[in-house]
């Protein structure tokens, strides 16, 4: 049993669970966060992080092929992936030494095992007394007044296709490649399918998608989506939409792979599965609680993030909202507040911005206008601004021209319902437009705010000033 009881015990290290760890230490809270793995978790180690680092190897190597657009001539270059998946290696084992740095610097507490949430006992008239196990066996108690459930994800499999962890991959098998294959299908075409299609291109990997829906990322604009895909063709990578692939359709040997499509026999060296993430709910001990899932198994919440047991929360991709890192950070906060503060603003998941980083890259907030006219917004209507009208684009990079920005507003109210780009650096772009959403911003103010010149951002000031009909270059 620990020594003394704590406010918070926290089942996850991962990005909903440091900071939400931190945010309640910075109430006064003893805090303890229970990790079988490192701190960090997916996003740190096998998510945005290493594979960021990657896209920006990548974003190089592409910018070095095309340098003779810019009058720099490259007669001679190589790609040294060995050196490419050390520098990622690097870049995680330096952000995880600082995640543990503000863990000591919030006197967190970390237990290193698997926790499980242990019923009503004599140490506990509720549930939620966490039992630690640890590798040699052992264990012990920790008692606490609050849990927090951030148990995160895992990469999903197909009902006919199992990850072999030598032909049939998930994103963390690649991650761990030393060695790029010459070929590989990626059946996925979502956001973890499209953004290793990118830089596995780059990289010079044949790379053909197989997508069972009508498009590749079907939750973002439609135009965004066939302009990414339009880039991705013109660089050699194929996509296959519709295809419902099935078990005959499949063939795995020792060292490749043969998929029968309807008009073509694919031989590839390796598969991603990229399907989706399944939640972590399993063997934490649920069942001792009186928690609901849903039937995908995610742990169900209301709007402070709290289950059907008062005093157990969850945030993060345990519970199947928006599984980005940055969204689970937000419910994790909430979650902190809800337990120790009166009040708190729910998480507004319209506001949160989602990012796709490919080349071209993707980026959006709130509704798109097919989403906004299904939400019964009867007068919305979309304004583009395109990227060649934005003179720093141009200069940023020639082939980007087709990118675009397109802001959807509610000519009602004048209030801005969503916005999507596709373009360059359009990931970082985005955040000003979040600052607008979270400042009830109009379109209006966001054309009348001075931009810099020459600037990419000047796309976000002539959204506005279009929408309000003062458009200046768009």
């Amino acid at each position: 049993m620990a020594e003394e009881q704590y406010d918070l015990v926290i089942l996850g290290g991962g990005t909903a669970g440091y900071v939400a760890g931190i945010r309640a230490s910075q109430l006064g809270k003893k805090v303890a966060i229970v990790e079988n793995q490192l701190l960090g978790g997916t996003c740190l180690h096998k998510g945005c992080i290493p594979t960021k680092a990657l896209l920006k190897s990548a974003e190089v190597l592409h910018t070095v092929k095309h340098a003779a657009a810019y009058g720099i001539e490259t007669e001679q270059f190589n790609l040294n992936y060995n050196k490419v998946y050390e520098r990622k290696n690097d870049i995680v084992e330096q952000m995880h030494t600082g995640v543990k740095h503000l863990m000591q610097h919030n006197h967190i507490d970390i237990y290193n095992g698997t926790g499980r949430i242990l019923g009503s006992s004599i140490f506990s008239p509720q549930p939620g007394t966490i039992s630690v196990e640890y590798e040699d066996g052992t264990s012990e108690l920790i008692p606490n007044d609050y849990v927090l459930i951030a148990t995160g994800s895992r990469p999903a499999e197909l009902p006919f296709l199992s990850f072999d962890h030598q032909v049939v991959l998930s994103s963390n098998d690649i991650l761990k490649m030393t060695e790029l294959p010459q070929s590989i299908a990626i059946i996925g075409g979502g956001v973890i399918g499209m953004e290793f299609a990118s830089l596995l291109n780059d990289f010079g990997v044949d790379v053909t998608v197989i997508e069972a829906g009508e498009r590749i990322l079907p939750s973002e604009n439609k135009s965004v989506t066939q302009t990414l895909k339009k880039h991705l063709n013109d660089r050699g990578v194929q996509i296959r939409e519709n295809v419902q692939l099935s078990e005959d359709q499949i063939q795995i040997s020792d060292d490749s792979a043969e998929i029968k499509l309807e008009n073509e026999t694919l031989q590839v060296d390796k598969i991603l599965l990229a399907v989706g993430r399944k939640p972590n709910t399993e063997d934490i001990g649920l069942n001792n609680t009186k928690i609901n899932l849903d039937e995908k198994g995610f742990i169900e919440v209301n709007n402070k993030q709290q289950t059907q047991e008062q005093h157990i929360y969850a945030a993060g991709d345990c519970i199947g909202k928006l599984q980005l890192a940055h969204a689970s950070s937000k419910e994790g906060t909430i979650a902190v507040e809800a337990m120790f503060e009166d009040s708190v603003i729910p998480v507004d998941y319209n506001a949160i911005p989602k990012c796709v980083y490919t080349y071209p890259e993707i980026a959006s907030i709130g509704m798109n206008v097919e989403q906004a006219k299904a939400a019964d917004y009867k007068k919305a209507r979309s304004f583009k601004v395109p990227f060649k009208a934005i003179g720093k684009a141009v200069i940023e990079d020639a082939n980007q021209q087709d990118g675009f920005c397109e802001v959807v507003v509610d000519q009602e109210t004048d209030s801005v319902l969503g916005l999507s780009m596709i373009g360059p650096h359009v990931t970082e772009l985005i955040n000003e437009v979040a600052l607008l959403q979270f400042m009830n911003g109009s379109t209006l103010e966001l054309g009348l705010t001075t931009h810099a010149h020459p600037s990419l951002s000047e796309v976000l000031m002539e959204a506005g000033l279009k929408a309000a009909k003062r458009s200046v270059h768009a």
